[in-house]
C-alpha cells in the first residue's frame, strides 16, 4: 500500500475520519494506535504521541472518531452501543486501511474501553497488547455524577468554548457523549465479558483521582483477564494521566511497549 502522510484523512463507512501518523509506517516497524477519551481528538492528545513515538522509535497512528475533532459528524443521539460499534465495525477497517501490521492499541477512557471490546471481540494476532489510560469497564455512580456536572459546566461554563479549539462541530462531539453516558438505559452499560477473551498482556494507568472512574475498574480487569495485567496507580493524577502525570504515564507506556514488541521486532534502540 501506499504510505500513509504525516497527516490526512480515512474514508470509513461514509465518514472522513481525520489522522496523524509519527514515525515510522506501520510496514516498516510496530505501530501504536491511539484511541481518544470520549472528548478527545487528534489534536487533544497533545504532543504525547510525539513523545510516545520519540521514547519508543515505533510508529504512532492517531485519529478522531467520526462525531471529533475535524472528523464526520455523527447523528445524534448516539445508540448506546456506540463504543462496540467504533470497536468492532470501525476500528478494523481502520487498521485495515493504515496497512496496520503489528502493534498495541493505546486508549484512553472511551478509547480504552474501544480497545478492550477489540482485543476481546476480535482475535487480532496483529494487536500484541493493550496500554489502557483510565478505562472503564462499568458505570460507576461516582462516573455518571461526574459527567452530569459536565453538562452543565459544558452549558453555562467555560467547557464549550475550550472544546471548541479541538472539535469542528462541538455541539456534536459533546452532545454525542454526554447524552449516551446520561441515557438511564447507559447505566446497565458493562463490557466486562469480553475482558475474558483479551488473549495478550494489558497495562492499565490510572489516576488515583480518578474523578470518572474507582479501583473498582481494575479489580474487574484482574478479575476477568487470563492474561497478564500490569497497573500502575498514579498519584496526583485524576481522568487525564497521561496529561496530568505525564512523564510517569509516557515511561509505563514505552516501557510496556518495550518488552512487548521490541523482543521480536527488531526495533531500533529507542532513546533514553
Amino acid at each position: 500500500m501506499t504510505t500513509l502522510s504525516p497527516t490526512g484523512v480515512l474514508s470509513i463507512d461514509g465518514a472522513e475520519l481525520e489522522y496523524r501518523m509519527i514515525g515510522p509506517p506501520p510496514e516498516a516497524a510496530p505501530t501504536l494506535v491511539m484511541l481518544h477519551e470520549g472528548l478527545g481528538s487528534v489534536g487533544l492528545w497533545g504532543d504525547f504521541p510525539g513523545k510516545l513515538q520519540a521514547r519508543t522509535g515505533m510508529g504512532v497512528f492517531a485519529y478522531s472518531r467520526a462525531g471529533y475533532g475535524a472528523s464526520s459528524p455523527v447523528r445524534l443521539p448516539r445508540p448506546m452501543d456506540y463504543m462496540h460499534r467504533e470497536a468492532l465495525d470501525v476500528l478494523p477497517k481502520v487498521l485495515d486501511a493504515i496497512g496496520f501490521r503489528r502493534g498495541l492499541l493505546v486508549g484512553h477512557s472511551d478509547g480504552a474501553s474501544i480497545a478492550a471490546i477489540y482485543a476481546g471481540g476480535i482475535q487480532d494476532h496483529r494487536v500484541r497488547g493493550l496500554a489502557l489510560i483510565a478505562p472503564h469497564f462499568i458505570t460507576e455512580p461516582m462516573g455518571l455524577a461526574a459527567i452530569a456536572a459536565t453538562k452543565t459546566a459544558y452549558a453555562q461554563g467555560d467547557l464549550r468554548a475550550k472544546l471548541a479549539r479541538w472539535h469542528k462541530n462541538v455541539d456534536n462531539a459533546f452532545y454525542g457523549w454526554n447524552g449516551a453516558w446520561l441515557d438511564p438505559a447507559f447505566r446497565d452499560w458493562d463490557i466486562s465479558e469480553y475482558l475474558a477473551y483479551v488473549r495478550v498482556p494489558v497495562a492499565i494507568v490510572q489516576g488515583e483521582d480518578d474523578q470518572y472512574g474507582t479501583a473498582r475498574q481494575i479489580e474487574i480487569a484482574q478479575e476477568e483477564c487470563y492474561c497478564p495485567v500490569d497497573i500502575s496507580l498514579i498519584a496526583g493524577a485524576g481522568h487525564s494521566p497521561h496529561r496530568e502525570a505525564a512523564e510517569a504515564t509516557l515511561a509505563t507506556i514505552a516501557d510496556f511497549a518495550d518488552r512487548i514488541l521490541r523482543v521480536h521486532e527488531g526495533v531500533p534502540h529507542r532513546a533514553a
